[in-house]
């Protein structure tokens, strides 16, 4: 019965999601409202059954059935509340008591205790705040203040990020699991084999270039390594990469999802909204950096299979390819289609709606593919459980930020980072790059990026950097935990599949995914890497990260077609810090550019010295 309830809600929100998308004509408020009630409730049920004690079963079906009533009470009242200011009333004060507990409930089974804490902390300081003293201290707020805020408005429960969790997440959620279903992930894998397959350790080179694909859609690098990791890792293992070498790179290219275009852990659809850029923008300025992270992942694999001389993936290769592509490259065409129509200026969410529309008409096309009626339902559903934590993130993370704004404390905490920065903007980006790993070790991607986005971002704006620039280094430091200690749960999920250890897996995933951790820091000097500022200092920008990249994967993975002296491995890691000098392009002072100069020189003249060195020589191993 439980399980029957699940799928109907699954098809309902599914449903109300894909018509508010592309027909639109609903109220913002009246459509965050329904949307959470018929997630919280079905999250709810489906977490019942992964307890056996009655008593916290029925506990939970009962806010299943509480969680049903805040969507419907604003639907029948919404007039009402208008026509009295969304001055809140007995009844909406005891729906919004109990809106408070299925979000509480909610966000600690399907995300934990982190977010839990920051709601109570959130909620005690706007009631008792009048207590502290000093410019932190407020008025205090009763819970009748809290209600019109936090529930009868688009400032709390219902606000930006429970928006963009409907209009956005939701949707391309449903359209990643609609194209797994029909195969177009496995496309991916195979379109990845064929193109690295003849290729020294093209296995992991598959991994690399499938994962990130696959990443791209689903956006989650946990659900990405134990849904391309249970093939790619054996078949790495299998051509001779160690289980920790294997484990670590699924884990780094399964994190580039997250800040690989379209969906982004779903912080594009956000920053778009917060910032007032429209998406296509955002997506477009992130692909850069993305690329970046791909080329050295790729470029450290390549170089480590020369160093354990591993064997080629004999089935892959071109003619693999052109076969993968002949019988089915047309499951690639929903993904063109996305990309075509935004492109052609459609909204992101009617370009998503065509896109699902596009991968219903192509499944029939082939007996493999064809979506039957139940499997459209387990899509429905898979969809759902897929975004439930981020629906339960985004609903708490709107309490806090409603609070943040109602008491006037966001202003103020970012007032304090600079300060205690001492007005320097690089102290400032540390301590910024602090609290959104700190923030990030504990939170979804989409959590995390919110806060930071209240409470540290507004800092680094008023220091001069452009708002684009300043959300995504907090974006990039906040989902970076997913591959360093001591959280890591890309790392510790691939360590599992593979049988490695988990820490030295996330510090092998941390090797590897390096770029994480720089070119945040490019995005405040080279701003034209985010596509910011004229022709010339996007090409420079992009062409010396390009180039700093390269030389510091090749001095970190220290092999090139022979072991390295510590020298050499040093000149490449020096090099590449004199390319990315932290200045931007458009500064032609000498002794910058001699600067830049002579490491560009130096990368050059140590890679064609191993050329010359190598050329016609077999490999050798270190």
């Amino acid at each position: 019965m439980v399980s029957l309830l699940f799928v109907a809600m699954a098809v309902f929100t599914a449903g109300l999601v894909v018509y508010g998308a592309y027909f639109g004509g609903i109220t913002a408020l009246l459509l965050r409202a329904l949307f959470f009630s018929a997630v919280a409730s079905a999250g709810l049920m489906a977490s019942a059954l992964n307890f056996r004690r009655l008593p916290v079963r029925l506990l939970l079906y009962a806010l299943a059935l509480i969680a049903w009533i805040p969507g419907p009470h604003l639907w029948q009242s919404y007039m009402d509340i208008i026509m009295r200011g969304a001055m809140s009333i007995e009844l909406d004060r005891w729906i919004f008591v109990g809106l408070l507990l299925v979000v509480v409930t909610l966000v600690r089974v399907r995300v934990g205790w982190a977010l839990v804490i920051l709601m109570a902390l959130s909620l005690a300081y706007a009631t008792w705040g009048y207590m502290i003293p000093g410019k932190y201290g407020h008025g205090g707020y009763d819970l009748s203040r809290l209600t019109s805020t936090l529930m009868l408005s688009t400032e709390g429960v219902y606000g930006i990020p429970m928006g963009v969790a409907v209009e956005y997440i939701f949707l391309f959620a449903l359209f990643g699991s609609l194209l797994t279903r029909i195969g177009t992930g496995e496309v991916f894998v195979d379109l990845a084999r064929g193109l690295t397959g003849r290729v020294q350790g093209g296995p992991g080179l598959s991994a690399a270039l499938s994962s990130a694909m696959l990443g791209s859609l689903n956006g989650s690098a946990v659900a990405n390594v134990v849904t391309t990791g249970t093939f790619t890792i054996p078949l790495m293992k299998k051509v001779g990469y160690t289980p920790k070498l294997a484990a670590a790179i699924e884990a780094a290219a399964s994190s580039a999802g997250q800040i690989m275009p379209p969906v982004m852990g779903a912080a594009a659809f956000l920053m778009a909204e917060i910032i007032g850029i429209p998406y296509s923008q955002i997506a477009l300025a992130a692909l850069a950096p993305a690329l970046l992270y791909i080329l050295a992942l790729m470029i450290a694999v390549r170089l480590e299979a020369g160093r354990l001389n591993l064997e080629r993936d004999s089935a892959g290769g071109l003619v693999f390819l052109g076969k993968v592509l002949k019988s089915r490259g047309y499951l690639l065409i929903p993904l063109f289609i996305l990309i075509g129509f935004m492109v052609a200026g459609e909204s992101p969410t009617r370009a998503a709606v065509l896109a699902i529309v596009a991968g219903l008409l192509i499944s029939p096309w082939h007996k493999d593919t064809r979506v039957k009626l139940t499997e459209l339902l387990q899509v429905c559903q898979d969809t759902l459980l897929a975004t439930l934590p981020i629906v339960a993130a985004v609903a708490a993370a709107g309490i806090v930020i409603g609070v943040l704004n109602l008491t006037g404390m966001g202003l103020m905490v970012s007032g304090l980072i600079v300060d205690v920065g001492g007005g320097s903007l690089w102290a400032v980006l540390l301590l910024t790059a602090l609290a959104s790993f700190v923030l990030g070790m504990g939170l979804p991607t989409s959590a995390a990026y919110l806060l930071l986005a209240v409470l540290v971002a507004p800092a680094l704006t008023r220091l001069g950097m452009p708002a684009l620039s300043a959300h995504m280094f907090i974006f990039y430091f906040g989902l970076v935990s997913a591959i360093t200690p001591p959280v890591a749960l890309a790392a510790y999920a691939a360590a599992s599949i593979a049988g490695s250890s988990p820490n030295e897996t996330a510090v092998e995933s941390m090797r590897l995914g390096f770029v994480k951790l720089l070119v945040p820091f490019l995005f405040v000097t080279m701003p034209g890497l985010l596509l910011i500022g004229n022709a010339w200092e996007i090409t420079g920008a992009i062409v010396l990260a390009t180039i700093a990249t390269t030389a510091l994967s090749i001095g970190l993975a220290g092999w090139l077609g022979r072991g390295m002296a510590g020298w050499e491995r040093w000149v490449f890691i020096i090099a590449a810090l004199m390319v990315a000098w932290p200045t931007n392009v458009a500064n032609l002072d000498p002794v910058i550019v001699a600067i830049r100069l002579v490491g560009v020189v130096a990368t050059a003249v140590l890679a064609v010295r191993f050329w010359l060195e190598l050329r016609g020589q077999p490999l050798k191993t270190a």
